[in-house]
């Protein structure tokens, strides 16, 4: 959902102080300052090195607690409920990323502006 947002909001003409400069889509990767992908990079590897489950602790795969006292009342609740939990946020996974692959299709057949909105 973050790159559906991401990309309509980047498309609407906002943007960072600095980057006003950088087109939307696709266009986007080739006016990347390269130290801006180097920053990506590390940002990425650290946040999987924090996130991954080292020690078995996870309850589930997918969940990024890794044996931790926060649950926000998780714990509390049924098997059921949180099996109906996991496949609401399964099912808007999918449904997001079907979102943007839609947008990035229709961008590259170039026919981005004929669709409702843009």
């Amino acid at each position: 959902m973050l790159a559906v947002v991401g990309y309509l909001v980047t498309y609407a003409g906002v943007r960072f102080p600095g980057a006003e400069d950088i087109p939307a889509g696709f266009a986007a990767f080739e006016k990347i300052p390269t130290q801006v992908w180097v920053q990506m990079g590390f940002t990425w590897s650290a946040m999987e090195m924090i996130n991954r489950d080292a020690f078995g602790l996870s309850e589930f795969p997918g969940d990024f607690r890794n044996g931790s006292k926060l649950d926000f009342g998780w714990d509390s609740q049924s098997d059921a409920w949180k099996r109906n939990k996991r496949s609401i946020e399964l099912n808007n996974g999918r449904a997001a990323q079907m979102g943007i692959l839609g947008i990035m299709v229709h961008e590259n057949m170039g026919n981005l502006q004929d669709l409702p909105g843009f």
